[in-house]
């Protein structure tokens, strides 16, 4: 009799884990789907197809942990940069029983449109590159976060140097007209102007503009002492062309939307120069980039992780984190331990405040030098061994 109760006792004990691990989603042969979206065709692919696969990287290192009793699998849709089929996107998504969480844009107007599908059927989701500042400060949905600064987080640095540490006082503003390029704009305008800098002209373009030269021969008249550019990769990249073959010999500045090897590939000589900043340091300063490198590289990705890599891999990593805590079948749970996570990633410390927003904000500088983006403190242009035009 001792030793039925001991069996029985034995079996009961066994059918409390299994019951256990099952109630968390942790069912022997499960497949748990991890969703992914980005520009992953057009103009704005590299930053889409480089996120996708540190995103990618992340997924294989947790199957291969033996951390997880059942299979991860990553869902990558392609939003081309556009909120229609970003929606078609996220709907593809949400639809499929087996995803449980989603990470996806780089482009604002994308998210922005999106957003409302993953609150709507409650699927834990994180920005991983969109910075307009309503995805989460205007929405506040308790299940969307974001891993990027805003783009007004990264305006305020970009004037400081700019105006304030390298003492440009006079601009003319090209922005594109989606929500990114007008919100650029709204941030920019008063932080210059508070600096004493003077705004004299501002001209807005629609997405897929490629001749500029009647906005920047009047822009040349007008001798600024710096072009602001509120946009992204192909347009800026056309516009700092343009402006060297019209003798326009003048600063060109952005925030991160150019900020990627593309933008230097299109311009070509006339990147040299170039200012931008991005959110976070540079990989190689990061704890745990040298690492990550060596992963991606053997990983056998051929295409780089871009600008944008380590953002998509954290977002992994925090999702990834919340399912290993609180299970795949309650997505409210998931939702608020995402929403207090204090998660060490690849970018340090990322924690969000009451509307989803990171905590974790600083930005690097970066300047166009010999064909590749350099930091600004070891640029030659810092040295003063190259000059950047005279303010």
């Amino acid at each position: 009799m001792k030793k039925i109760g001991i069996i029985f006792g034995s079996i009961v004990i066994l059918w409390a884990v299994v019951f256990t691990f099952s109630s968390l989603g942790f069912a022997q042969g499960k497949v748990v789907k991890i969703g992914f979206i980005g520009p992953l065709t057009g103009p704005n692919a590299a930053q889409g197809v480089g996120a996708r696969n540190a995103f990618d990287l992340a997924i294989r290192q947790a199957n291969a942990s033996g951390k997880f009793p059942f299979k991860l699998e990553m869902v990558a849709l392609d939003d081309a940069s556009d909120p229609a089929t970003g929606v078609a996107a996220a709907l593809k998504l949400v639809s499929d029983s087996a995803v449980v969480a989603a990470s996806g844009h780089w482009n604002s107007p994308v998210a922005l449109a999106t957003i409302h599908t993953f609150h709507t059927y409650r699927i834990p989701f994180i920005v991983w590159g969109a910075i307009h500042p309503d995805i989460t400060g205007f929405y506040k949905y308790p299940g969307v976060n974001r891993v990027a600064p805003t783009l007004v987080q990264e305006n305020g640095p970009l004037c400081d140097w700019v105006i304030g540490e390298l003492g440009y006082k006079s601009f003319s503003i090209i922005s594109d007209t989606s929500s990114y390029g007008e919100t650029n704009v709204k941030a920019f305008r008063p932080m210059a102007e508070g600096k004493g800098a003077k705004i004299l002209s501002a001209d807005s373009v629609t997405v897929g503009t490629t001749d500029f030269r009647p906005i920047l021969t009047r822009i040349k008249g007008l001798n600024p002492s710096a072009v602001y550019f509120g946009g992204v990769v192909m347009e800026g990249a056309l516009i700092r062309d343009q402006m060297d073959k019209i003798g326009l010999k003048k600063l060109f500045c952005a925030i991160s939307g150019i900020k990627d090897d593309k933008f230097l590939e299109v311009a070509g000589p006339s990147g040299e120069g170039v200012l931008t900043i991005k959110p976070g340091k540079p990989i190689e300063k990061l704890e745990g980039g040298t690492q990550f490198v060596k992963s991606y590289e053997a990983a056998g990705y051929r295409e780089p992780f871009g600008a944008y890599g380590p953002n998509a891999y954290d977002s992994a990593g925090i999702l990834l984190e919340a399912i290993s805590k609180v299970g795949t079948e309650d997505k409210a749970a998931m939702a608020k331990y995402i929403r207090g996570i204090k998660y060490r990633g690849l970018m340090g410390e990322t924690t969000f405040d009451a509307t989803g927003q990171t905590q974790n904000v600083s930005v690097s500088r970066f300047v166009g030098q010999d064909g590749k983006w350099v930091t600004w403190e070891d640029s030659a242009y810092a040295k003063g061994s190259k000059k950047l035009p005279t303010p």
